[in-house]
């Protein structure tokens, strides 16, 4: 397959490109040098590298596109500026390969494109699949629904479209589980304010795995929540992270302290989400990592 692929050289793109190996990839990327050297594990010679689509009219030559471009949402503090870049940089890019599947005469057949449970905010422990909607005016929700709702127009009979309401994905060269070592290993870990929201995780092997899945069964569209089956509690997260490093869980970080830190953005720690991948399951994909302890076994075991 020829597949156009955007945000590759981010934590799950660097991953999802393990798998492409037998599949002609065109890489789009603000620096294609830099990603060359960072993506050396992964470049079989299958890797054309692009810095922009402005040369394209339309995608008649392209079989998929897989869209994960996005500047981080829980790096930085979420000021005027910082929310500026965190839309712009997921809705403007999807707009352009929305415009240039509706010029191509022979539209790539399936179009997987990013968003996050973020979309679903705080629904405290009430379990929830892909049919619940939401109406919000929380920033993570905004962001999400517009990322969304560019891409559903690139829906036809033509075009099919996916789109991953991710959960905190897990691995080692990135993303949450990496900043919350630190304070485990320092002896300082613990629960984040009372510990009882929900966190939708996913381990990154399954992520990439159920993009991949999706990529290739001819039936898959719509919503699907990207998120391991049984989702747990912060308290219980926390706990099965300390056990797995051998390492005290008794401090409590309270609430206050963290939107202090971290200000408006704090939301993404404490709003609970108990999301079900129910789409995902339905349509037989089979998660190597269903429950936590072993999920983090895995990451964790070589290094604790």
């Amino acid at each position: 397959m020829k597949i156009l692929l955007t945000g590759g050289t981010g934590f799950i793109g660097s991953e999802l490109l393990k798998l492409l190996s037998t599949h002609q990839v065109m890489l789009l990327t603000r620096s294609p040098e830099h990603a060359k050297q960072r993506l050396q594990h992964a470049d079989l010679g299958n890797i054309e590298y692009l810095d922009s689509l402005e040369s394209f009219a339309d995608l008649n030559h392209i079989d998929a596109i897989i869209n994960l471009a996005g500047e981080p949402i829980a790096d930085k503090r979420w000021t005027s500026e910082q929310k500026e870049k965190i839309c712009k940089s997921r809705w403007k890019i999807t707009e352009q390969i929305v415009e240039l599947i509706h010029a191509s005469t022979e539209p790539p057949a399936v179009f997987i494109s990013g968003s996050a449970v973020g979309y679903y905010g705080d629904q405290q422990d009430h379990p929830f699949d892909e049919c619940l909607h939401v109406n919000s005016e929380d920033f993570p929700h905004e962001v999400c629904a517009k990322w969304e709702q560019i891409a559903k127009r690139a829906e036809s009979e033509q075009t099919r479209v996916c789109l991953l309401r991710t959960g905190v994905v897990l691995g080692l060269n990135g993303g949450a589980l990496a900043k919350m070592l630190l304070p485990y290993k320092l002896g300082v870990g613990g629960p984040l304010g009372n510990g009882n929201q929900y966190m939708p995780w996913i381990h990154i092997l399954d992520m990439v795995r159920a993009i991949m899945y999706l990529l290739e069964t001819p039936h898959a569209h719509g919503t699907f929540n990207m998120c391991a089956p049984h989702p747990v509690t912060n308290r219980i997260f926390s706990g099965t992270l300390a056990k797995t490093l051998k390492r005290p869980h008794i401090l409590f970080t309270p609430k206050w302290a963290m939107e202090l830190l971290m200000g408006e953005s704090s939301c993404l720690l404490f709003d609970s989400m108990r999301a079900k991948p129910k789409k995902l399951t339905e349509l037989g994909f089979k998660f190597s990592y269903s429950r936590i302890e072993p999920a983090l076994k895995h990451l964790l075991h070589d290094r604790s």
